[in-house]
């Protein structure tokens, strides 16, 4: 044995009889239950709850586990913020927008008609006052959000006719998701509010004429072709829809900084994988819809004008009435207003070129 070697062992057994071991942090026992407002046959959407436990199952070696709960399971599907503000679990995955009756700015953390598109909406979050507008306003009910997946634009629903002109939404039971409503309403249509796992059933019995999902991949699961063979695009209503992970505000405080870490870091890897997914299994689907005899159709420009029209006399009123809403909407249309420039240039030039070559 050399001398360094002897020096080495030396120092380690008198450490051991000294009594101090080396210093390690201990990380605690955490479980986490998490309740989702979307059924487990849409992997895709579920999924990202999914993945964001399986990340922080294995970055803490099984020391922090989530546990994820469907629709039912622990409370309704639409439960997910009074459950977690409440501390009835301490986390959940949901699309913001489906609670715009507590708060029409809740809808502005998942999309709102002509919106911002995914990466936009990213781009304000993580490196605008995205983030830290929405915290301010989530700070009111006790739930710090993360970003926790987004669908890409989606697709403009289906219906039992031809929507030909706006006249066409007047009277319509439009199955579309919350906030949206409040448009579709003030052209004439009839909203209805109805939980993923619930709408081929209502759009089956003629309860509603027509529905919106999000697009081909979940949209084909759902079964909607089968009733109604009307697809139009594009969901001008979610140009962009994020979905987010609520956790309960102590909940949150009491981890450890590194277990901190690893939620921020397991929401962020969801909210990339769930929108790959889509972007990965939209476009097969898509083929298998019109295989099956769906009619794919532009919604006409007269139908997306008046929609505009309308929108934008929504936010004016919105904006004069509501102190939240006007805080965080002003920053994103600027935000939107900018980033529309640039992408003009750049994104929308190239896509452009790109769907008018055959490759």
């Amino acid at each position: 044995m050399d001398r360094r070697s002897v020096i080495k062992h030396a120092g380690i057994a008198g450490v051991l009889a000294a009594g101090a071991a080396p210093a390690v942090h201990a990380q605690p026992t955490v479980r986490w239950r998490l309740t989702s407002s979307f059924p487990k046959s849409l992997d895709t959407i579920h999924g990202a709850a999914e993945v964001f436990a399986k990340t922080i199952n294995q970055m803490s070696g099984g020391k922090f586990q989530v546990s994820v709960h469907v629709p039912g399971e622990l409370v309704p599907a639409f439960g997910v913020v009074d459950a977690v503000q409440q501390g009835t679990v301490e986390a959940g995955h949901t699309a913001p927008y489906y609670y715009f009756g507590k708060d029409d700015t809740f809808a502005i953390g998942t999309a709102i008609p002509f919106g911002m598109n995914s990466r936009q909406l990213t781009a304000w979050f993580y490196d605008g006052n995205g983030m830290k507008l929405m915290r301010e306003f989530y700070d009111q009910y006790n739930i710090v959000n993360f970003p926790g997946g987004n669908t890409g634009a989606q697709m403009g629903g289906w219906y039992r006719k031809e929507i030909k002109s706006p006249a066409d939404i007047k009277g319509l039971k439009f199955r579309v998701g919350g906030f949206a409503g409040k448009v579709v309403s003030r052209m004439g249509g009839v909203p209805q509010n109805i939980p993923g796992g619930e709408i081929y059933q209502a759009l089956e019995k003629g309860t509603i004429d027509a529905t919106e999902w999000v697009g081909p991949y979940d949209d084909e699961k759902l079964g909607f072709y089968k009733v109604a063979k009307n697809y139009y695009y594009p969901g001008w209503w979610e140009g962009g829809a994020q979905l987010d992970f609520y956790i309960n505000k102590k909940a949150y405080n009491d981890l450890p900084n590194d277990y901190k870490a690893m939620v921020e870091a397991a929401a962020s890897h969801a909210h990339t994988t769930m929108q790959a997914m889509y972007d990965a299994r939209n476009p097969a689907a898509l083929k298998r819809l019109v295989a099956n005899g769906v009619k794919v159709q532009a919604f006409p420009k007269s139908v997306m004008d008046e929609a505009f029209k309308q929108a934008m006399g929504l936010y004016e009123e919105l904006s004069a009435s509501n102190p939240n809403w006007k805080k965080v909407y002003t920053d994103y249309r600027n935000f939107q207003r900018d980033a529309n420039l640039w992408f003009r240039f750049t994104e929308a030039r190239f896509d452009s070129y790109m769907q008018s070559v055959k490759l």
